[in-house]
């Protein structure tokens, strides 16, 4: 699971008399350099930790299929399309239903912004340049991207040709709903690659009925081509992007 990386840099200021610091934002293009230092800081974190730093067991015992299911959760960083990115490892017992994969997604993200994120970002990375503390939740989170595999291994899941079926009507219309309930039903058809494939043309398109459409190329939907002639009904707009 892959989310935005960002992080301070704080260099000394050797012409201030107060020794004061000077600090430079960095995004995830501007840490891929510092991957090594980064990951040293959060395996010494995770040792520190109860069961290596894994933190499915915080799992609220009200989330029963979640805790049930989830054996694992790892934070790493991965790098990914030319940028260092926040890389939560997760090892399932089964397949998650659509309700638990939204409640791992809302447990992740809490653990970034008020958990093992929080406690990490104060941490200070000593690099060449200077001191970085590093940021796995963003004030603007966006949505984040689900793999099979990590980047460089190989996958385990054989791809299937058959698109899943998926509806749009009468469903939540957020965009970022839509899109999250694809991308689980193609990695659960094994189609982990389209998944991202489509995840980034949706990211680019910047219209809420393009992005249906494109969504509707990876999925069978009400807005796909029919399988036997006929014109695809157009979903009311029920929920716009948030």
């Amino acid at each position: 699971m892959i989310t935005e990386l960002t992080a301070e840099l704080a260099v000394e200021d050797m012409d201030s008399e107060y020794g004061e610091d000077d600090y430079a934002e960095l995004d995830g293009h501007d840490l891929t350099d510092y991957e090594p230092s980064i990951r040293e800081y959060i395996e010494r974190e995770k040792e520190s930790l109860d069961d290596g730093g894994n933190l499915a067991p915080y799992i609220d015992e009200s989330l029963l299929g979640l805790r049930e299911n989830v054996l694992r959760i790892e934070p790493d960083v991965v790098a990914y399309e030319g940028k260092l990115c926040g890389c939560a490892i997760v090892e399932l017992k089964q397949e998650l239903s659509e309700r638990d994969w939204n409640s791992l997604l809302d447990y992740i993200s809490g653990q970034y912004s008020d958990g093992w994120g929080e406690g990490f970002e104060q941490r200070d990375i000593p690099v060449a340049d200077g001191i970085l503390n590093v940021h796995f939740w963003q004030p603007d989170q966006r949505y984040p991207i689900v793999l099979d595999t990590l980047p460089g291994q190989t996958p385990t899941v054989s791809q299937q040709a058959q698109k899943p079926r998926m509806k749009l009507i009468g469903k939540d219309g957020n965009i970022f709903s839509v899109l999250g309930r694809a991308s689980r039903l193609l990695r659960q058809n094994g189609q982990g690659k389209q998944a991202e494939e489509m995840f980034r043309r949706v990211q680019d398109s910047g219209d809420y009925y393009k992005a249906l459409g494109i969504i509707s190329e990876y999925v069978q939907t009400e807005l796909s081509a029919p399988e036997k002639g006929g014109a695809a009904p157009r979903p009311k707009r029920d929920q716009q992007e948030r």
